[in-house]
C-alpha cells in the first residue's frame, strides 16, 4: 500500500480495533491483526485489543518478556495480558478509561487512574491511558505497513454521539499524541449503519426504503447511545439522515460486570465465604470474562464459566476461591435487571442521594436500558417530521420501522429478542407495525469497519448518512435590564450552531450585532439542546423549558483589549464553525472593521481563549 490510506479506529470502553480501506479495485475494508503479548514472552494477533492498561511493579516481568514488533514498554502493558494481570493484582490496572473520558467532574488530564491505586503505582490521565491504547494500534498498523505510516493516513475515530465538545476534543488530542496527523470523529451509532450498509453491499436497499426509521442501539462497555436515522430520497436515490441522539448514559457492560459480581458474591456469602474490597475488584473482572465468554458462545455449548479469585491475608480463606458463572443466571439476572419489559411512557426512575458520594464514574442511577429507550424515544417523537398521535395510554414517542443492534451486549440473543419484544408491544399500542430487526450486523467490528467505509463515503465512494451536529448550541446573553437589587440580569440563550450543522461547513454568522467585552475578565456560558431541532443561526431564546437546554462547562477568560478600556464593550457579529472533531469554534468579529477574538474551549487551563 502506498500514498494516504483510510483507516477506522474504534477505541472503545472494553475493546478497540483498527480497520482500513483496501484499494485493490473496488473499495473493500479489512481489519487490523493487532499484536498483543498474550503471555510473558509471547505474542499472538487478533482484530481486536482489549482496553485495558497495566501499570507493573519494576520486577514484575524480564527483559523480553513485553517485546513486541516494534520494541518493549516495560512501563506498562495493553492487551488481554494487561486484564489477566489485572484480575490478579486489580489495583494496577487501568479499565473504562473512555467512561473517565467523558466524566466532566473529573480531572481528565490529570493521573488519576487507577483510582485506588496504591502509593507505588504511577498513575495515568484518562487521555493518557487513551493515547496508550491509540499508539498501540497506530505501531500495529505501522509495523505491518511501513510503506505507508499512519501519520500519512486519514483516520476515521470513532465516539459515541452523546459525547459533549470536551469530551470530542480530548479524543483528538490523545489521537494526535499517537501520532495520528489527520483526524475525522464519526458518532459510533452512525458507524454501526455504514458497517451494516458495507456489508450488506447495494442489497441494503431491498431491507430499507423512502420513509423508514432506523433506530440504531448500541450499548458497549460503558456507554448506552441511542440514534435515529430517518431514510429519505435525494436525487432518486435513498438517503439515510441522522434525525436524533440520546443523552450521554454511563451504562452498559460494566454495569453488568458488577451486577453478575454481586450474584456470585451472594453464593459465596451463603457458603460462608467473606470478599473483601479487593477480591470484589478482582471477582468482578473475572466476571467481565465470564460475561464474554457466556455470550460469544450463545446458543452454543457453553452453560458455565469457572471463576477464581486470589486470596488475600491471613484472615481470610486460604488459596483461591473458586466458582462459577452460569449461562442460566446470567441471561435472567441481566434480562430483569437491565432489559425489563416496561410500557411506553416508562421514565427512568431516579432516587434520593447521598450527600457524599465516592469519587466515581457517574453511573446512571437507572439500571434499565429499556426505559431509558422509552424515554429517548417519547423525547423525539418529531424527530421524523410531525408528532404522530398519543396511544391510548397517552404517551407520544418515535416509532422506528426498523432496528439495527450493535454492541458486544447483544451477543446474547435474549437481550435482542426482549428489546425487540418490548418495542414491538410500544408499536402494537400505537396501532403500527412492529419493527424489523437489520440482518447481518457485526456486533464487535462495527465501528471500525463503519469507520473505514465512512472515509471512502466522504469521497463519494459510498453511502453517505448527513447529519451534521448532535445538538444545537447557544451562547448565554446577558439582557440589557436596569439594575435591581438583589437581582441578576437575565440570560437569554443565542443559537451559534443549529442541529445538524455539517462538520468542516463554512461559517454561519449571526447578522445581530452584540456587545463583546474585553480587557478584563468574563465568563461566557455555553448550552445544548438535542431536541429544538428547528432553531437557526440567531435564534434567541428568552425562556425555555425544564430540560430543553442543557448548560455545558463555562469559561472564564479575559479577551485582549488592544489599546481599548478594561470594560469596554465592543460592538461584534459571530460566526460560527464547526471543525472536522465536531467542535464548535467561534469568532466574534467587530462590526465595521476585520478585527476579531476567537472565543473556544481551552482545555489545557479550564479557561477559554
Amino acid at each position: 500500500m502506498t500514498g494516504s490510506p483510510r483507516i477506522g479506529i474504534d477505541l472503545g470502553t472494553t475493546h478497540s480495533a483498527l480497520a482500513w480501506l483496501a484499494e485493490d479495485g473496488d473499495a473493500r475494508v479489512e481489519m487490523l491483526d493487532v499484536p498483543t503479548v498474550t503471555a510473558p514472552g509471547t505474542i499472538g494477533a487478533a482484530p481486536l485489543l482489549a482496553s485495558f492498561l497495566y501499570l507493573p511493579n519494576a520486577n514484575e516481568f524480564a527483559n523480553g518478556d513485553l517485546t513486541l514488533p516494534w520494541g518493549e514498554d516495560r512501563a506498562s502493558l495493553v492487551g488481554e495480558l494487561a486484564r489477566e494481570r489485572g484480575g490478579q493484582t486489580p489495583l494496577r490496572l487501568v479499565s473504562s478509561a473512555k467512561s473517565w473520558l467523558s466524566h466532566a467532574a473529573s480531572d481528565r488530564r490529570g493521573a488519576i487512574l487507577p483510582v485506588e491505586a496504591a502509593e507505588d503505582v504511577t498513575r495515568v490521565s484518562p487521555v493518557e491511558a487513551s493515547t496508550r491504547y491509540l499508539t498501540h494500534l497506530a505501531r500495529a498498523w505501522d509495523a505491518a505497513h511501513p510503506e505507508a505510516p499512519i501519520r500519512n493516513a486519514n483516520v476515521v475515530l470513532t465516539v459515541p454521539a452523546s459525547f459533549d465538545p470536551v469530551a470530542r476534543e480530548l479524543t483528538a488530542e490523545a489521537a494526535t499524541k499517537a501520532g495520528i496527523e489527520s483526524l475525522t470523529l464519526l458518532e459510533e451509532p452512525q458507524a454501526a449503519l455504514y458497517a451494516w450498509i458495507e456489508r450488506m453491499g447495494d442489497g441494503w436497499r431491498e431491507h430499507l426504503s423512502v420513509g423508514d426509521l432506523v433506530l440504531v442501539i448500541d450499548v458497549g462497555g460503558g456507554t448506552t447511545d441511542f440514534s435515529l436515522i430517518a431514510i429519505e430520497e435525494e436525487d432518486g436515490q435513498l438517503a439515510p439522515r441522522r434525525v436524533a441522539v440520546g443523552d450521554h448514559i454511563l451504562l452498559g457492560g460494566d454495569n453488568m460486570d458488577l451486577t453478575l459480581a454481586h450474584v456470585v458474591k451472594a453464593k459465596l456469602d451463603a457458603e460462608g465465604k467473606t470478599l473483601d474490597a479487593w477480591q470484589m475488584r478482582a471477582l468482578t473482572l473475572a466476571c467481565r470474562g465470564a460475561k464474554e465468554t457466556l455470550f460469544d458462545s450463545a446458543g452454543g455449548d457453553v452453560e458455565a464459566v469457572p471463576v477464581v479469585i486470589p486470596a488475600r491475608g491471613s484472615k481470610l480463606i486460604g488459596g483461591s476461591i473458586r466458582t462459577e458463572v452460569t449461562l442460566f443466571e446470567a441471561t435472567r439476572t441481566l434480562l430483569e435487571g437491565f432489559f425489563p419489559d416496561v410500557p411506553a411512557g416508562a421514565v427512568p426512575t431516579g432516587r434520593a442521594r447521598t450527600g457524599l458520594v465516592e469519587m466515581g464514574l457517574p453511573y446512571a442511577q437507572d439500571a434499565a436500558i429499556t426505559r431509558h429507550l422509552a424515554a429517548f424515544l417519547a423525547r423525539h417523537a418529531d424527530a421524523a417530521g410531525d408528532t404522530p398521535p398519543s396511544t391510548p395510554a397517552g404517551t407520544a414517542f418515535a416509532r422506528p420501522t426498523a432496528v439495527l443492534f450493535n454492541g458486544g451486549v447483544f451477543k446474547s440473543p435474549a437481550f435482542q429478542n426482549r428489546i425487540v419484544h418490548t418495542l414491538g408491544g410500544w408499536l402494537r399500542t400505537a396501532g403500527v407495525p412492529e419493527a424489523k430487526v437489520l440482518p447481518g450486523s457485526d456486533l464487535d467490528l462495527a465501528c471500525a469497519r463503519g469507520a473505514a467505509y465512512y472515509a471512502a463515503a466522504r469521497e463519494g465512494r459510498g453511502v453517505r448518512i448527513r447529519g451534521g451536529t448532535a445538538r444545537a448550541y447557544y451562547v448565554g446573553v446577558e439582557g440589557a435590564v436596569p439594575a435591581v437589587p438583589g437581582f441578576a440580569p437575565p440570560v437569554h440563550a443565542l443559537c451559534v450552531a443549529p442541529f445538524g450543522l455539517e462538520e468542516g461547513a463554512a461559517h454561519a454568522e449571526l447578522a445581530q450585532p452584540f456587545g463583546l467585552v474585553v480587557g478584563e475578565a468574563v465568563r461566557f456560558r455555553f448550552f445544548a439542546s438535542s431536541t429544538r431541532r428547528d432553531d437557526g443561526v440567531g435564534t434567541r431564546l428568552t425562556e425555555w423549558a425544564p430540560g430543553e437546554l442543557d448548560e455545558l462547562n463555562g469559561i472564564e477568560v479575559t479577551l485582549p483589549a488592544d489599546g481599548r478600556g478594561a470594560g469596554d464593550v465592543v460592538p461584534v457579529r459571530f460566526r460560527s464553525r464547526v471543525n472536522e472533531t465536531g467542535t464548535l469554534e467561534l469568532e466574534a468579529v467587530a462590526v465595521g472593521s476585520d478585527e476579531s477574538w476567537k472565543i473556544r474551549f481551552d482545555l489545557r487551563s479550564g479557561t477559554g481563549a
